[in-house]
Parts: C-alpha cells; structure tokens; sequence
C-alpha cells in the first residue's frame, strides 16, 4: 500500500499534467498548490505564489506576486461552503488570456465550514457570467478590468465609474496629464479632487515625476506663497522628465493678498513646474477672485460630478471600498446585498464619495456575514431613508393682504345672496358706503368698472326719483 506522501506526490504530478490551471488554497486563504499551467498563465515562479494570502480586493498598491495572488482570491462566500463560479482578471500578462473563468470548490468536512479550497480554471474562451451585473461577484470583476486596463494611468478609487460622466472625467484627466498646462479640478467638497490631482501629477509613475507640492490655500499668507514658489523656480540637476507640481487645494479660498502675490509670480509664461488647483466651482465665477490668476489657473478643466447626481456609479464605488478594507487583511467581506446597496441610493451623501468610503469602512467593521446587510450600515442611513419615506410636510406661509381679501371675498358674497342680489342693501348689511361697496367689488373682480359705473347711475337715479 502506498504511503499517504507518495500518493500525494502522484497526485500532484497528475495535477501537474492537466492543461488548465489549477491552485489550491488553505483555510487561511493562503496559495499551498499551483501547477504548471497555473505558473504560467500568471507568469510567477512557484516560489513567489506558494503562501501568498488571497484577500479578496483588486488594490492597485498591490504588485508582483501579491497582486496575483489578490486577482486569484476567490469570494468569501466559498469558505461559509458554498461553490462558486466567478471570473478572475490577472493584473498583467496577455490581454487574451488574462481573463479567465474559475470554477472555486469549497473543502471540508462539512458544508457550513470550509478548511481550504480548491480552483479549477476553466479553458480559455469559456467566459460567461452567471451573475447579475449588480451582483457581489460581477462588480469585482468589473472593478478587476479597470484597475487592469487604467491602473498605468489612473491610481485612485475615485476615478471609478462607467456612468457617462466619469468616463468624460477620465477623457479630461488623461488630456491634462499628457502637457503641463495648467489644471484645474472643480467639483464637491469630499468629492475626490486631490486625488484626481495626484492622478494627473502622477499619471506616468511615481519615478518619472518630480515632487508633488500641496498648499492649503485658506491658510497661505503672502510670504508662505513667495517661499514655496521661489523654491520650485530654482533650478534642479538633474532635472526629472516630468516636472513638480504645485497644488493649490481650495484656492477658491485664497486670501486677496495672496492672490496678488501669486498673480505676479506667476507671470512668466514659462515655468519649470506645473500648476494644479482645486476648487468647488469656476475661479472665474468667484466674487472677489481676481480674473487674471483665475484664466492663468485653468487653461484645462476637470469637472468632478457630486456623487449623487450618478448614482449608477456608487455600486462600483462601494465594492470598491470595500475590497480596499479586504487589502489591509483580516475579515474579508464579499459585498453588498441588495436592500444595502439601495438603502446606499436612497442617502443624499453631503460629504460625496469620501463619506462614502467611511461608510464602507464602517459597514465592513459591522458585518457579521461574507456579505454587508442594512443592519450593518451606520444608523444614520436608516434614519434618513425613515425620513425620506415619511417628508415633513412643507410649512404653508400665509400673505396676510390674501388672507383678508379672501374673507373681504366670502363676505361680500354672503351679502349679496342675503339682499337677493340688491347691491345697496348688501352695503348697508356690510356696514360700507355704496361708492366704497362698489370699489371693492371691482377690485375683488366680482364687478366690472363699467358694471360699477351702472350701478352707481341707477342708484341716483333711484334716490332722485
């Protein structure tokens, strides 16, 4: 009888044979087993994939080995026993066979517990979705061929998105990392524009670029800005093939004399770095800007929207987050059920997509289950969505000269149904003069001036007679 390693090792060259990847995983979500096609659809040695940790996450901070290792991780769910079907997007490689569909088979024991798993991946050519495209597992996917088709250029969350009006944001940010004019990124408090600078600044790798320089505009004096702009204006050896940039967060908010200063400094046509603001609307728009530095600061315009104007985007944004939170290790979640993602929809966000990211953040902190349900949100959700389902009902303001002319109305009315139609009689009833009863009339459209007139006419006549 063979011994229980021989039998191992005949099963791992018979592994070894198979023509389609194949990777086993422990209880610790650690790679224990890949054979040889698996080595080579992914292009790493098996020394640099075997104890890799799978988090389930499509980090572009991850690189190498371990960004192969997060691509190959499978949801969650698969260790609660259940078997599942998903999609894994290698972060490089060929563009072809880089998208593979696995086929992840809980083991164990029992189905409620699993102590290790193991990949099957299916041959080439075989990609279909079994799930829906607002599903747990298709958004990982789908944020898996972003980071793989942007990540070169794009190495921020916020910039993810299909709606139309982050694509044009992309479309913008690309445009303006390709020169060195002047950038300014406009949109929403908390909406991400910093790191949309950092996106433009950074847009061909860290080493390539020289420093990224932030300034807080509310608190620059006249000095603080003459120092730092002096700084950059020297020259350095050897210079980067990227120049530095200077970002002046918020210079909405930059105080009158600095922008004196700064206009001035900035004068020359040609600078050694390049100039990136942010701000929550046009410069040029701003009361007491001055003109000449709004026009110098945005020569190109990034337009970030408010979160809550696409909301198509927040499912992506959300698993996003989240699977940011699985980078860092720990408890890995899966994503969100569906009450979740619409309890996320129904909420306003006043603090946009980094209020978002807090609320992931909290939410993944919370759960108790592989996948993030309402209970798990932060209450403040749950009560805006109570107050959205119940509104307060708008306070009716009441215009006094209205109010009045409405009852001067009803009463003139009663009157005139009183005296049978007898004009003077419904005056004396009132208390009014004729001459003043037929005003008003008039006025309250109940009467013509012509029909006034008549009236006042018979009256006379009547009396004379």
């Amino acid at each position: 009888m063979p011994s229980p390693r021989a039998s191992a090792n005949e099963l791992a060259k018979l592994l070894d044979s198979l023509p389609d990847p194949v990777y086993v995983l422990d209880d610790e979500r650690r790679i224990i087993y890949c054979n040889h096609a698996c080595r080579e659809w992914t292009g790493c040695a098996a020394e640099e994939l075997l104890g890799q940790e799978c988090r389930y996450h499509s980090s572009p901070e991850a690189t190498g080995a371990a960004a192969v290792a997060a691509a190959l991780s499978p949801p969650p769910e698969l260790f609660s026993g259940r078997r599942i079907t998903a999609n894994v997007v290698l972060p490089s490689g060929d563009q072809a066979s880089a998208e593979r569909q696995v086929e992840f088979i809980p083991l164990g024991a029992n189905q409620s517990q699993a102590v290790g798993a193991m990949a099957f991946v299916l041959p080439a050519g075989a990609l279909k979705s079994e799930h829906d495209d607002a599903s747990a597992v298709e958004l990982h996917t789908r944020i898996q061929r972003f980071r793989r088709e942007f990540a070169a250029r794009f190495n921020v969350e916020r910039l993810l998105g299909e709606s139309p009006a982050m694509r044009r944001v992309r479309a913008q940010v690309q445009a303006a990392s390709a020169g060195t004019a002047s950038v300014l990124v406009v949109g929403p408090r908390g909406g991400g524009r910093q790191h949309v600078a950092r996106a433009v600044h950074y847009a061909s790798g860290a080493a390539a670029c020289g420093p990224f320089v932030p300034l807080a505009c509310a608190l620059l004096d006249v000095e603080l800005v003459g120092a730092t702009l002096r700084a950059l204006l020297k020259p350095k050896m050897p210079a980067p093939p990227r120049p530095a940039s200077l970002l002046l967060d918020d210079a909405d908010e930059l105080p009158p004399a600095a922008q004196v200063e700064l206009a001035r400094l900035l004068a020359p046509v040609d600078l050694p770095f390049r100039i990136i603001s942010t701000a929550r609307g046009p410069l040029a728009a701003q009361d007491g800007f001055r003109p000449n530095l709004a026009y110098r600061l945005s020569t190109l315009v990034v337009e970030l929207p408010p979160l809550n104007t696409r909301l198509a985007d927040l499912p992506l944004l959300a698993q996003g987050f989240l699977e940011q939170t699985n980078a860092l290790g720990g408890k890995q979640v899966g994503g969100f059920s569906s009450v979740a993602l619409d309890r996320l929809a129904a909420y306003e966000w006043p603090g946009d997509v980094d209020e978002l990211e807090a609320v992931v953040r909290e939410s993944h902190a919370r759960a108790e289950t592989t996948e993030i349900r309402p209970r798990d949100l932060p209450t403040r959700l749950e009560l805006a969505a109570d107050a959205a389902a119940y509104p307060r009902k708008p306070e009716e303001t009441i215009v006094l000269d209205e109010f009045l002319a409405s009852v001067e109305h009803e009463l003139i009315e009663r009157a005139i149904e009183r005296s049978k139609g007898n004009r003077a009689k419904a005056a004396r009833l009132l208390g009014m003069t004729r001459a003043r009863f037929y005003r008003r009339l008039v006025q309250l459209g109940l009467e013509s001036a012509d029909e006034e007139e008549l009236e006042l006419t018979a009256d006379e006549n009547e009396e004379t007679a």
